[in-house]
């Protein structure tokens, strides 16, 4: 301390400078650090700015989704709807696919009658067909609208929709097999919808092509000529002939882009194969007739990368490649893979006979059940059914069941377990309903009921718990009160495994059923099932009835009918729990389809449309939280 004193009074003005320097330089700091903070202050604002800017923004564009940019409308469909046809008959077929593209699934059908419906004024004689003809009609699955009908042939004998491509269109399209002998194409969509994609028929001997006008039907008769004088064949389908269905799609053996198709004809029992393009319907071969032994008919495999036919008789099982149907019908050779040859099961054909080689007799049916990797093969005779590995031929499982009323169906008991449903005779108008677990074969479920000859057989439809409903014709009667004087009524019923001793009773059908049905018309919602009704060919003309209900409406309504003396619950609970049950459209293959086309019917909806039914994820059910939301979506 005394030596700072002194050094300051020694140099006094160094001292002053030294003490201006440090004024000096607080001087900048403070500068600097008011500067900075300035910066800072100013920086803090246009963060605060750009938070409130986008946060506006954020909020228009939300205001602006929610009130002022429409939503996609959603397709409202009519619960009920009739469509009728005054003296006319219905054939057996009923087709469920989007014919209009609004994302809701239509109908096609077929009758035969003089005029079609009021709304077209269509007749027979705007084919050149003989009166009465086979008239083919679209039917809106909102309302019921007629959205086409033309008269197609003399008589049906097949129907089939659904084909992914025919002709030029990039749409599915169906495929009609006429009497006398006419195969044609029309499209079900597309830009020629309702009309005629080609068409190959006795009328003319001629393979024609027609095309019809989006707006009102008319043919463009100048292409029409063209065609019919470009494409001309004869046809030999022969006398007394029968189509084996269903149709066959195959790859395209003629190089033109377009699937073709294998028809299977039957005189009597002898067999001749005709491969046709699915472009233009031109005959691309034909083989010689191959005897049977008896009434045939056949199911298509895939063995690997091999495709067979199994044609089957009561007593014996035949089995084609479709290598050697191609180079029969052709003379040439393919070298399409699925056109190969599966040395296994070359070894169990007979080269000769082509007799093959099942360890079962007496075959009522064929079907195939998809496995885990590969389809196998459910032999059902009149004492069992047996469930064959294809690759191998050894047997999984087999089952005592006698007089198999119907082709096996498919659908799920336990949650994606899949299920084999078979409906067996048991006594003059009595029934057997048996779920079969389709890797054990072990009977899940089964039921007894008076049932008619002629009552359709059952459909079943999946539910957003991974099961299946399915929906059961006949009439059920306690035990002791089984039999009766009277013939049995049509009922119709719905069983859900959820309630394993519950039947539900939707309606008392009194007229004659000629063909029944059971989809989701809009993806994974709006359970409907479609009756046609009437007289068919045969009999005198009458009334035909078309109808869509949704089953909702009937489960409302229900007889609840225990199956056994325990009730869990009242019955108005489990209606309501039934009607809020949620449907998923899940992909479930035919066991009578050979090219493998879905029984959901909703492969060619639009999949951009997100499904619109909410399913409680809490509920192992898979049924909606009670409260007026999901009667709203409905």
């Amino acid at each position: 301390m005394d030596n700072k004193d002194s050094e300051a009074e020694i140099h006094p003005l160094k001292t002053e400078d030294v003490k201006a320097q440090e004024n000096h330089e607080n001087f900048v700091e403070r500068r600097i650090i008011i500067k900075q903070s300035s910066q800072l202050s100013r920086l803090s604002r246009w963060r605060t700015a750009a938070f409130f800017i986008s946060l506006f923004l954020c909020l228009i564009i939300v205001f602006a989704f929610s009130f002022i940019i429409p939503c996609p409308e959603r397709p409202i469909s009519e619960r009920t709807w009739f469509q009728y046809y005054e003296n006319a008959v219905a054939y057996q077929f009923l087709a469920i696919e989007d014919v209009n593209n609004d994302k809701v699934q239509d109908v096609i059908f077929a009758f035969r009658a003089s005029n079609g419906s009021s709304n077209f004024n269509s007749t027979c004689w705007d084919k050149g067909l003989p009166s009465p003809c086979a008239f083919l009609a679209a039917v809106s699955g909102k309302n019921g609208e007629v959205l086409w009908e033309k008269p197609a042939a003399e008589e049906v004998e097949w129907m089939q929709c659904g084909i992914r491509q025919l002709g030029e269109a990039s749409e599915p399209g169906c495929l009609v097999v006429g009497k006398p002998a006419s195969l044609t194409a029309l499209s079900q969509t597309g830009e020629w919808q309702g009309g005629q994609c080609w068409a190959q028929g006795t009328v003319l001997a001629s393979l024609t092509w027609w095309l019809s006008d989006l707006g009102n039907g008319e043919h463009q008769h100048d292409m029409t000529r063209q065609y019919v004088d470009d494409w001309r064949h004869s046809n030999d389908f022969g006398t007394n002939y029968t189509v084996l269905t269903p149709l066959s799609v195959i790859p395209d053996v003629d190089s033109d882009g377009v699937q073709d198709l294998i028809i299977f004809v039957a005189t009597g029992d002898k067999i001749k194969t005709f491969i046709h393009s699915g472009r233009n319907g031109n005959k691309i071969g034909s083989t010689e007739r191959h005897s049977m032994g008896g009434k045939a008919h056949y199911i298509s495999l895939n063995v690997g990368s091999s495709s067979y036919f199994l044609f089957y008789t009561a007593n014996s099982v035949y089995a084609y490649s479709l290598k050697e149907l191609y180079s029969a019908a052709t003379g040439m050779e393919n070298s399409l893979p699925s056109l190969e040859q599966d040395p296994l099961w070359e070894k169990n054909i007979d080269p000769t006979t082509h007799h093959f080689f099942l360890p079962r007799h007496d075959i009522h049916y064929l079907a195939k059940i998809p496995g885990a990797l590969r389809d196998n093969v459910l032999v059902v005779n009149s004492e069992m059914a047996t469930l064959i590995n294809p690759q191998n031929l050894q047997t999984l499982w087999t089952l005592n069941v006698s007089h198999v009323m119907s082709e096996p169906r498919l659908g799920y008991y336990k949650p994606d377990v899949l299920g084999v449903v078979l409906e067996s005779e048991i006594g003059p108008n009595r029934k057997k309903v048996m779920i079969v677990e389709g890797g054990s074969g072990a009977v899940q479920w089964d039921l007894k009921l008076n049932s008619r000859a002629e009552s359709p057989g059952l459909a079943t439809l999946s539910t957003a718990d991974h099961r299946s409903t399915f929906l059961i014709w006949g009439e059920y009667k306690v035990a002791g009160n089984e039999t009766g004087s009277t013939a049995p009524q049509q009922k119709l019923y719905l069983f859900h495994p959820s309630y394993t001793n519950v039947l539900l009773e939707l309606r008392n059908n009194t007229d004659q059923i000629v063909a029944f049905n059971a989809t989701l018309f809009e993806r994974s919602r709006h359970a409907c099932y479609v009756l046609l009704t009437g007289p068919q060919p045969g009999e005198e003309p009458g009334l035909v009835s078309l109808m869509k209900r949704k089953l909702k409406e009937d489960v409302s309504e229900s007889k609840v009918i225990w199956l056994s003396q325990v009730a869990v619950d009242s019955e108005q609970y489990i209606r309501d729990r039934l009607y809020r049950m949620r449907f998923h459209s899940r992909v479930l293959y035919s066991t009578g389809d050979t090219d493998r086309e879905l029984v959901s019917h909703l492969t060619h909806t639009s999949t951009s449309q997100p499904p619109c039914d909410c399913v409680d994820a809490t509920s192992p059910l898979g049924f909606e939280v009670p409260g007026d939301l999901g009667h709203l979506l409905e």
